[in-house]
């Protein structure tokens, strides 16, 4: 299945509803420069919406940490939102918990952009 997006913008967060599974191939390109052509318009507060992901595998894992990477470098944030069952014990097993903020609604995860902005 291939995975589709679909960006929504609420304030300056914008929120990429994923659909599908996040594999190696044309799936993490199409994450790949759906992240890059958010940022290059200046987007740097973005949500990954997982709720509809089936299956990430390590290219998959390995695209999210290279968004992340590329959204910090340059002056940005990525989190999760409503990581299901498998996903959630991956992100685990792969200590990717530690740098991921992961959220299961959408307002704490929209909210938590303004509560590091204060900080």
């Amino acid at each position: 299945m291939a995975l589709t997006t679909k960006v929504r913008r609420i304030g300056d967060v914008a929120i990429l509803d994923l659909h599908g599974k996040i594999t190696l191939g044309e799936n993490t390109g199409i994450l790949r420069d759906e992240l890059r052509s958010l940022l290059a318009q200046g987007t740097k507060n973005i949500v990954l919406n997982m709720g509809s992901v089936g299956y990430v595998d390590s290219a998959g894992l390995g695209e999210l940490v290279g968004a992340y990477t590329t959204a910090t470098n340059q002056g940005g944030s990525v989190k999760l939102l409503n990581l299901q069952g498998k996903m959630k014990d991956l992100m685990q097993i792969t200590k990717l918990h530690t740098i991921f903020p992961a959220f299961d609604n959408e307002e704490a995860a929209l909210s938590s952009f303004n509560a590091a902005a204060k900080a």
